[in-house]
């Protein structure tokens, strides 16, 4: 059963990655985007676990970098979850913050773990200077999916409490 449900989380996970890709950004800033599929992130990390968290994260990053992405698409989004992952899976189990904190780390390690990605592939440290523009979307942005992960929370309590 669980298998069937990390499934679906994949599922979902990747749609909500695919449809937020044809959306138009509606900040001229090139890499802002909401993160709409770092809401399953959210639900899963604060319901299921870090460990399958983590493996649909992965596995969400790789097959929409393998359909709709290329090898530098693949290493900035590894670099961002990652180092967002960790850091949010900090600040939740060991000083217990809420689904809008952890989500605003998330957005602004994201961004910390995407800008060290592409200033080392491009040998090129002038991409820091990007970073204050990137953290402050990362922010709002991981503010919003926050809050949108605590109401969703809420609403899937009685099937989170049935299956895990």
């Amino acid at each position: 059963m669980h298998l069937s449900i990390y499934a679906m989380f994949l599922a979902i996970s990747m749609i909500l990655g695919y449809v937020e890709a044809q959306l138009p950004t509606p900040i001229p800033i090139p890499g802002v985007k909401l993160g709409l599929a770092n809401l399953v992130n959210i639900l899963m990390l604060f319901s299921v676990g870090p460990f399958p968290t983590a493996v649909i994260g992965f596995l969400r990053i790789i097959l929409l970098s393998l359909l709709f992405g290329n090898a530098l698409t693949l290493s900035y989004s590894l670099s961002g979850f990652l180092c967002s992952f960790l850091m949010m899976l900090l600040f939740k189990n060991l000083l217990h913050f809420s689904t809008v904190s952890v989500s605003l780390i998330g957005g602004i390690f994201h961004n910390i773990g995407q800008v060290f990605m592409a200033a080392y592939l491009l040998k090129n440290t002038a991409l820091w200077y990007y970073l204050p523009y990137l953290l402050i979307a990362g922010s709002v942005a991981g503010v919003l999916i926050g809050i949108l992960g605590g109401v969703l929370m809420k609403r899937l309590k009685p099937f989170f409490r049935q299956y895990f």
